[in-house]
């Protein structure tokens, strides 16, 4: 049977700052970023199996993504753990706002590697993740795909 890849999108609205950084985005700011998934394995072969014909259920991995990338960001400010940002996320958290603190600068660049990470563990084991694409803006996006890694 051939290798089939398959692909769902999903988007979120997330915001960060850039520390250190020599722009704008060194400011706290937001994105409606738009993420595409795309898997690859064969079609499930066994035709008594109610997945049958499929590589992986969209519902499967709808839930996948959900729950370790867009319910976790989704109207959340990220900052870098490791810098001065800290301050300004322990008083957004004490006025009860979303914080993510993560152990990279939340580029988009990191981002996608943070999420291939995230994905990977979670995905059946007869599923590769093929390709991540990160959009933050329409004309701007950041991919990773597993060949190069």
């Amino acid at each position: 049977m051939s290798n089939i890849r398959i692909t769902k999108l999903f988007s979120f609205e997330t915001g960060h700052a850039l520390y250190g950084y020599d722009g704008k985005c060194k400011n706290v700011h937001g994105h409606s970023y738009k993420l595409s998934v795309t898997v690859i394995g064969k079609p499930i072969s066994d035709s008594s199996n109610v997945k049958f014909g499929m590589v992986i259920d969209f519902g499967d991995l709808k839930k996948i993504v959900k729950e370790e990338i867009v319910d976790v960001f989704d109207h959340a400010t990220v900052f870098n753990k490791n810098t001065p940002h800290v301050e300004l996320a322990k008083e957004l958290q004490q006025r009860d706002h979303s914080v993510l603190l993560v152990d990279y600068q939340p580029t988009s660049e990191m981002m996608v590697i943070d999420f291939a990470e995230k994905i990977k563990q979670r995905l059946p084991e007869n599923i590769q993740l093929h390709a991540l694409k990160l959009q933050e803006t329409d004309s701007s996006y950041a991919e990773w795909y597993a060949s190069d890694n």
